[in-house]
């Protein structure tokens, strides 16, 4: 049957007659019959990658281009009269995830589809998602975020399983989300849900009762832990996902003929930052309730599962206070407690490595790597600082168990979905081989010489810049003018990642404005962040930039040069404009502190140039394009560790001892500011800057602002800026996300295709 035959039975109309949202409907459902259709016979192993949150973007374009049909039903829509722009807009973006974490796990759901690897994602059905951002008197402000609807991509398998807390017992649903493969098999996201969970309880922005546990349990991820009843809400969130998982994965292995003694040959668990961490204890829990004694369970769990570390933060390793896990799962304290007592045994007077400190903490993360039988990083770099600095007590012990698995995208998305005139275009040059080989993108070296290639890059660039203008003026009301220079930073918001030095630049280029010193280049800075709603000084700094954004909007003397926005709501659908019509990727972290970062492979690949510090996988972007194609500055991670090892950082110093660092510090509480904004706010990250500034904001202000200038000087030079971006494109293929799947699998899951 025919692609439109199928299509005019699922809407039950004629396409030209048909609303969008009718033929959304209809498309979804073709979509769903031809994924089902993909699903293969699972092998013995299976890959279950158990993760707190999976970023996956809206669903319908990505799908059709993983099934070969996005270009037919392009042209058949627009045969009809219909956009399939416009239809992409129905659709609802899935609030299952945050950040770089969350979008890492979807890309990599994909590329397990991809290379035909048999394995599902595990996570939890967050109603209401993270929040929406709202921006208000230049405040962010918090609100729901809902998705699911009657045209959801949700699929109910009425499966249910019994979790246990301490004082009550639910009964879960379990939802599966397709997950499909570029010309390949469809894999799944398996989501747990409570049929009792109640949107309705929300009130006032997000907030809601936080003790209704069976009415509040998957409304929000990572809600508010701020208090104890926000702490002790995510320690029920975090068991409900591990016990659902864990049940799930062993009906699946014993259906499959294991007698569970064997669980390893039937399962591999990829724990994805801790949040999973209570896996193993429920598995070993698990494993007794059938049988096995404790000792050959926690033998058979140490076999079955594997950690990823995410973060270099020891702040962000989560550590449970016993008391908490008293409250919610006293069942899983004696296991706990045993393997405690194991690794005491084993590794007397070693302090460092035990799983419940002098304070009666659980360390979720030394759980996870004593129980588990591998421990990656993220990127070259972040692996060598777990190794040598972070989890150097535990390197020395298992020095097996480390190894490296540098983080990677999905092109499909982030090149054919969100660029496809840029990936047409290379399609042209070098054929479509490197939708499926990433690293036959190198091939596109040999136009570095070609003056109509890179002119046409350059061309495809400005038509990225004017649609998202477009898009960000009628989605947004923001007037942006496609022919500057568009310097973007886009990612949570953390200190760490230093959108405060971005906008003290902004700051200090608006002061120079204003002092007479014209640009050559007309720069719009764009920012796309959310913030947590209780990490204030993050919060702080949004408010610093939209107040910034409002004064230099109302400014017609700096206006023309500078212009600064915060795009509302970031989210995937907005990267996926934003990334194709970026100039310059900020990547600007404090040296040591990010594990990896995507959003820096992503840029890459569309044609941005870094300016970033040596940080994450910024040390394997500028390995592979080579110096003089990436603007590298600030302090390298050695020296920032010692420093903190000396705690000889004072910020006041480097105010006191830099005009243009106090200036601008200094104009954050000055009258300007102050009208516009509100003094606690400014007061506050004033202050931060000028008596703590833990992630090192000053450190590194001056030389940023040199090498900032030096990429805008670069970029007046159209050939040679093109083909700095013809270099970055040709080798972004190291960073597929097929070729880390490919890694996890030859050195970590060792299961077959």
């Amino acid at each position: 049957m025919s692609l439109e035959k199928n299509l005019v039975d699922a809407i039950g109309k004629n396409i030209k007659d048909a609303s969008n949202e009718e033929i959304y409907g209809g498309l979804l459902r073709v979509v769903q019959n031809m994924a089902a259709a993909k699903e293969t016979k699972e092998g013995k192993k299976k890959v279950y990658y158990i993760s707190a949150e999976f970023l996956i973007g809206k669903l319908l374009s990505n799908n059709m281009i993983n099934l070969g049909i996005y270009d037919e039903v392009r042209q058949l829509l627009a045969a009809n009269g219909k956009d399939i722009c416009e239809i992409e807009e129905v659709e609802n973006e899935p609030s299952l995830g945050n950040g770089g974490l969350g979008r890492l796990a979807a890309c990599f759901l994909d590329s397990i589809a991809t290379l035909g690897i048999n394995g599902d994602g595990i996570g939890l059905n967050y109603h209401l998602g993270l929040f929406k951002q709202v921006f208000d008197k230049n405040l962010q402000n918090e609100t729901p975020n809902p998705w699911i609807n009657n045209q959801s991509w949700l699929i109910d398998t009425d499966k249910h399983y019994q979790v246990k807390f301490k004082d009550h017992t639910v009964t879960s649903r379990l939802y599966t989300l397709n997950v499909t493969g570029y010309d390949n098999q469809t894999n799944h996201l398996q989501l747990f849900d409570l049929d009792s969970v109640d949107e309705s309880i929300v009130s006032d922005g997000i907030d809601f009762d936080k003790d209704d546990i069976e009415k509040n349990l998957t409304l929000f991820l990572y809600p508010d832990d701020s208090d104890e009843k926000g702490q002790l809400l995510r320690i029920y969130q975090q068991y409900f996902m591990v016990s659902n998982g864990a049940q799930l994965i062993l009906d699946e292995c014993i259906a499959k003929g294991s007698n569970l003694h064997d669980l390893y040959d039937y399962a591999v668990i990829q724990i994805n930052d801790t949040h999973p961490t209570m896996v193993i204890p429920e598995l070993i829990r698990l494993l007794m309730e059938r049988g096995i004694s404790m000792d050959e369970a926690i033998e058979i769990v140490s076999k079955t599962c594997a950690y990823t570390n995410h973060t270099i933060l020891a702040e962000a390793l989560e550590k449970w206070p016993i008391s908490y896990l008293e409250k919610v799962v006293p069942h899983l304290l004696p296991i706990i407690e045993v393997l405690d007592n194991k690794v005491r045994r084993k590794f007397k007077n070693n302090d460092a490595v035990t799983i419940i400190d002098d304070d009666n903490r659980v360390h979720m993360a030394h759980i996870d790597i004593h129980y588990g039988f591998s421990i990656n990083g993220v990127a070259a770099l972040h692996t060598e600082i777990l190794k040598n600095s972070e989890l150097n007590h535990f390197y020395q012990i298992y020095p097996e168990k480390f190894n490296n698995k540098t983080n990677g995208i999905t092109f499909r998305r982030w090149l054919l979905h969100c660029n496809p005139e840029l990936a047409g275009y290379i399609t042209e040059l070098i054929g479509d081989g490197y939708k499926k080989d990433a690293t036959k993108l190198k091939d596109l070296e040999k136009f570095m010489n070609d003056d109509a290639v890179l002119d046409r890059l350059w061309e495809i660039k400005q038509n990225n810049k004017k649609a998202v203008c477009n898009y960000l003026r009628d989605t947004q009301g923001l007037e942006l003018n496609p022919d500057t220079i568009f310097d973007i930073q886009v990612k949570r918001l953390h200190e760490y990642k230093r959108q405060q030095m971005n906008i003290l630049y902004v700051i200090s280029k608006y002061l120079e404005i204003k002092a007479g010193k014209i640009p050559q280049q007309p720069v719009t800075v764009i920012f796309g962040a959310k913030a947590a709603p209780a990490y204030i000084i993050a919060k702080d700094i949004i408010h610093t930039i939209l107040c910034m954004q409002q004064i230099i909007e109302n400014d017609p003397q700096v206006s023309p040069y500078l212009k600064v926005v915060m795009v509302e709501n970031y989210n995937v659908t907005l990267a996926e404009k934003l990334i194709p019509a970026c100039d310059i990727s900020e990547q600007i972290s404090l040296a040591s502190k990010e594990a990896s970062g995507t959003g820096n492979m992503k840029f890459m690949l569309n044609g941005a140039v870094t300016l970033g510090t040596m940080d994450g996988a910024n040390v394997e972007i500028a390995e592979l394009v080579g110096e003089d194609n990436i603007f590298i500055f600030g302090r390298t991670s050695d020296d920032i560790i010692e420093r903190y090892a000396k705690a000889d950082y004072v910020s006041k110093d480097y105010y006191n001892n830099d005009p243009e660092i106090k200036a601008a510090v200094d104009f954050i509480v000055g009258d300007e500011m102050m009208a516009v904004g509100s003094k606690e706010h400014l007061e506050r990250l004033y202050n931060e800057l000028l008596n703590k500034d833990w992630f090192m904001t000053l450190i590194d202000f001056a030389d940023y602002k040199e090498k900032r200038e030096a990429v805008y000087a670069a970029y007046a030079d159209k050939k040679a800026w093109s083909k700095m971006a013809l270099k970055n494109i040709a080798n972004a293929g190291f960073f597929s996300s097929d070729r880390t799947i490919e890694e996890y699998n030859r050195d970590i899951w060792k299961v077959e295709k």
